[in-house]
């Protein structure tokens, strides 16, 4: 009985598999294959080329990584230096106002003499 129920579901299985051949044109699948293989060598010849691209960027910040993290050190020093003369200035400019008050412009002829931008505020 087991063998003849396996014997009818091969036949019905072929029966559906020849009705769902004649829904379609061999041309039809043909083409489609042949896009797919179009689409598939593209998606390889684009991998390639982002693996590539991948690594030459890998190489480009390895060679660059050493001098970013100096150059990063070095403005930050700088920037600590500026501070600390920037602070020995303010306290300089504040010892001359106290002892002598003219001698700076008051502040609308200094705003109108000087039209660099205020380094000290952060932006």
């Amino acid at each position: 009985m087991e063998e003849r129920e396996k014997q009818s579901t091969k036949e019905a299985s072929e029966e559906v598999s020849q009705e769902f051949k004649t829904l379609t044109k061999e041309e039809d699948l043909n083409s489609l294959k042949q896009l797919q293989y179009l689409i598939l060598g593209r998606l390889q010849d684009s991998n390639a080329v982002l693996s590539h691209f991948n690594e030459y960027s890998e190489h480009c910040f390895d060679e660059v990584s050493g001098d970013f993290s100096r150059n990063a050190c070095l403005l930050k020093s700088m920037k600590g230096d500026l501070d600390y003369i920037f602070q020995k200035l303010r306290g300089m400019k504040a010892k001359i106002l106290a002892t002598y008050p003219d001698a700076f412009p008051d502040k609308s002829t200094r705003e109108a003499l000087d039209q660099r931008p205020d380094l000290e505020l952060p932006q």
